[in-house]
């Protein structure tokens, strides 16, 4: 079944209305202030529009884990400050989720204005495992848009999860699948059905236990795996190198060992670096040489060494993969790319997926999280890209194969 999408809302007319957002407002912050806008200039287009066409908008978001407790480090002022900042429609936060600031700043909300409530994590029953639970709060998040309300689900990065805010509320209201939501799905919708070739997918991070799913559903569909980040060196152990103290999940070796039959095997190659960049210390300014994978223990720092980078070689060689492609997916940075000594990998594969984009009119898409954080580090835009994503783990979990609660919900009307 097709959602509704936020169109057919506009159509049926949104004026005097209030219309319930759920937004991925969840931004890094640094010293109390947001650190990296790019979800919530993400999520503001289909905010303002809704507010333009005179709804009173009352937005929903979550901030970090503050499980299920009022923790002011988790309070979305810094959100609604920098919303502010980027939008001349009045903002005002609540100071609760669905409480006595809420209903009243809700009941007195005025056409085109914005009302941003506080992180709905400060309940509990936003992520309540019981069914009941979640559904009264989303009975409280319905009460607050009156008679004549309406639900957009916005926030990509959330729709993994059966919350209260996702889920539950798409079945007290009549419901719309926001434009953020809808181009994510199109878009990694490509990337699972059948893509222009060469189709080059680019994983790294930190352990290969986050990524299993995914390698699994995509080595059958790319025609290229690119390795980096941590991860990489339990590919390495599998292969039998020694990898001195870098991250390393033994338990995953056979499963990894697995994988490399498999690329040999089938149509699609697993590709690894050829040399790393070795530290002595996981440390910015930490000592540090180039080594070939056959001798990382053999330097000046032996078995003690831990790799924080892939090396120039690698950085060379993925570059000229991802050149070639008509479609690349990334997730997950090469090396410790908020280290500058340690960020050429990660910035080697972003700059040639720029290229490929310009250049090779190929598909490139960010899959969220830590990459979508490191391009923009890095000094590289958004619009350099096919297609950013918003939501890290909800992008992987699509490509692995799973449903996603918050689209299903959506459907489902």
């Amino acid at each position: 079944m097709t959602a509704q999408t936020i169109q057919d809302l506009l159509a049926a007319g949104v004026r005097g209305r209030h219309i319930l957002i759920r937004s991925d407002l969840n931004t890094p912050l640094d010293n109390g202030t947001v650190s990296d806008d790019g979800r919530i200039r993400a999520s503001l287009p289909v905010i303002e529009k809704l507010a333009e066409a005179g709804a009173k908008v009352i937005v929903m978001a979550h901030l970090g884990r503050p499980k299920g407790e009022v923790n002011p480090e988790f309070s979305l002022k810094p959100v609604a400050a920098r919303m502010s900042d980027l939008t001349n429609v009045p903002v005002q936060l609540a100071e609760d989720v669905t409480g006595e600031s809420a209903q009243q700043l809700a009941a007195a909300q005025e056409n085109g204005s914005i009302l941003l409530l506080e992180n709905v994590r400060f309940d509990a029953r936003e992520t309540s495992k019981d069914d009941a639970e979640r559904s009264a709060l989303a009975d409280e998040m319905a009460a607050l848009t009156g008679e004549n309300g309406a639900y957009v689900g916005d926030a990509f990065g959330a729709v993994h999860r059966k919350h209260a805010s996702v889920f539950d509320i798409a079945g007290k209201l009549p419901a719309y699948q926001g434009e953020l939501v809808e181009t994510e799905v199109k878009v990694l919708s490509e990337l699972t059905g059948d893509p222009a070739r060469p189709y080059v997918v680019v994983l790294g991070g930190s352990k290969v236990s986050d990524k299993l799913a995914v390698i699994d559903n995509l080595i059958e569909r790319a025609d290229y795996l690119l390795i980096g980040g941590g991860m990489l060196f339990t590919f390495l152990k599998a292969q039998g190198h020694n990898v001195g103290s870098s991250l390393l999940e033994e338990d995953q070796l056979d499963t990894v060992k697995d994988y490399l039959r498999r690329s040999e095997e089938g149509n699609c190659k697993i590709i690894l670096p050829t040399d790393i960049v070795m530290a002595e210390k996981f440390a910015a300014d930490a000592a540090h040489e180039v080594l070939a994978v056959d001798r990382l223990e053999e330097g000046a720092r032996g078995a003690d060494a831990l790799g924080l980078d892939i090396g120039p070689e690698s950085a060379r060689a993925f570059a000229d993969y991802i050149a070639k492609a008509k479609t690349v997916f990334w997730n997950g940075p090469m090396g410790v790319f908020e280290f500058d000594t340690f960020a050429d990998g990660t910035r080697a594969v972003a700059a040639a997926m720029v290229s490929a984009t310009a250049e090779n009119d190929a598909l490139t898409v960010v899959g969220g999280g830590d990459s979508a954080a490191a391009v923009r580090q890095l000094g590289f835009q958004d619009d350099q890209f096919s297609h950013i994503s918003t939501g890290g783990g909800a992008s992987l979990e699509y490509l692995e194969g799973k449903n996603l609660p918050g689209v299903d919900a959506l459907e489902a009307k």
